[in-house]
């Protein structure tokens, strides 16, 4: 939950997380380790690592398509497109 914040800037519960670790696991996406003291670590497994490559994949084309229309906007009043 510390590293969501640290990086996202956003709070979440231990019921958001642990939900959705849940519902990953199901998935055979993650996989559970043994607990370190009050820590409960995950790690990906193999068809995780291809889902999150695929999603940052999708991600990354939508933001370059995305930074491509705005740049075709540069000139216009107020970023609207022409």
């Amino acid at each position: 939950m510390k590293d969501v914040e640290e990086f996202a800037g956003v709070t979440i519960g231990p019921g958001t997380v642990f939900g959705c670790l849940a519902r990953l696991e199901e998935r055979g996406l993650v996989e559970a380790l043994e607990p370190e003291d009050r820590r409960h670590p995950y790690r990906l497994t193999a068809a995780g690592v291809v889902a999150l490559k695929g999603q940052l994949h999708e991600l990354e084309r939508v933001t370059s398509t995305g930074s491509a229309r705005l740049g075709s906007t540069r000139g216009h009043l107020g970023g609207e497109p022409a």
